[in-house]
């Protein structure tokens, strides 16, 4: 028993094996647990190490703007120039998505479905995402053609990307295949496409396939103006895996889990002040830090909530 007395505390660990540690945590708990423990974990989890991957997908869906983006501007700050991937909806201020470009030197996954990024914005911050792998831009209304255009330009290692569209976007309007055609004329690399519900014809589908060798699979459920061949499929790109464009209840994407890691924590909220300051609790007891619903108190620095009632309307989700 006397060696057991003679092991470190957990406190007393150095910063860089706290990291690793906290990594394996959800997002959830390293912004709202850790820091509270005691100083020398508040510290750790402030470090870089452990905001290398920010997932705040479901979290940042309906959530205020001014809120979102203080939260976004915490997390990426924390990383320091090393975040490599981010997920995150609903953005809606051009202010953000610079702040996010510009700390994006690290960064190969960027996930902003939903948001109101436009062709502008992504005109003035592709340059600085040449490093990214991956993008999702789904149901992101506001960019068309010229936009992907200058992300194939700029983005040259980009091997996924997920430009989904809600049906309820789409319905009863013409087809049109300019996002196809800058898609096939700029993203040679491509491995993964996602273009479920785009207004796309055989004709534009055909050019990707042409134009994006590497292609491996492609998303194109709800597109119904797009009528392939098997059998030419199948002899032409035996590499190939086409999903729809008949609508299925279920999805597997086993060939891309690197690129789809989205955190199922629950929701947490965001309220003022940094997570620079570290509170001592004197009291022996947390219990006063919850009020009668089980939500950690409005004065502390983060505080959970009790969801978004309307997600629902959101159907269908990113694939």
């Amino acid at each position: 028993m006397e060696g057991v007395s003679d092991l470190p505390s957990w406190d007393e660990l150095i910063p860089d094996a706290l990291g690793v540690i906290f990594t394996k945590l959800s997002l959830q708990e390293r912004v709202t647990v850790i820091p509270r423990v005691c100083k020398s974990w508040a510290k750790a989890v402030s470090e870089p190490y452990c905001w290398q991957e920010i997932d705040i997908n479901e979290w940042s869906n309906g959530c205020k703007p001014d809120k979102l983006d203080r939260m976004l501007e915490m997390l990426i700050t924390r990383s320091n120039g090393s975040l490599k991937k981010l997920s995150v909806s609903d953005v809606q201020t051009e202010r953000i998505f610079t702040f996010i470009a510009e700390n994006a030197c690290s960064l190969r996954t960027l996930r902003l479905p939903r948001c109101s990024l436009s062709d502008s914005n992504v005109e003035h911050i592709a340059r600085r995402l040449s490093m990214i792998s991956f993008l999702d831009v789904s149901y992101c209304i506001k960019i068309g053609a010229s936009a992907l255009e200058i992300i194939g330009k700029n983005c040259k290692l980009l091997e996924g990307l997920c430009r989904n569209m809600h049906p309820l976007d789409t319905a009863g309007k013409p087809l049109l295949d300019d996002e196809a055609y800058a898609i096939a004329t700029t993203m040679p690399k491509l491995k993964h496409l996602e273009l479920a519900y785009n207004l796309i014809s055989t004709c534009g589908v055909l050019k990707i396939l042409s134009y994006c060798p590497k292609l491996e699979f492609l998303d194109q459920r709800g597109c119904w103006g797009v009528t392939l061949d098997n059998m030419y499929v199948k002899q032409k790109f035996p590499k190939l895996k086409v999903l729809g464009p008949l609508v299925l209840d279920t999805y597997g994407n086993d060939a891309w889990d690197d690129y789809s890691d989205i955190s199922d924590s629950s929701e947490w909220d965001f309220a003022d002040g940094g997570m620079d300051e570290y509170d001592v609790d004197d009291s022996d007891s947390n219990d006063g830090m919850w009020d009668d619903e089980g939500r950690l108190d409005d004065e502390l620095q983060f505080r959970f909530y009790e969801g978004i009632e309307d997600a629902g309307m959101y159907w269908p989700p990113s694939p």
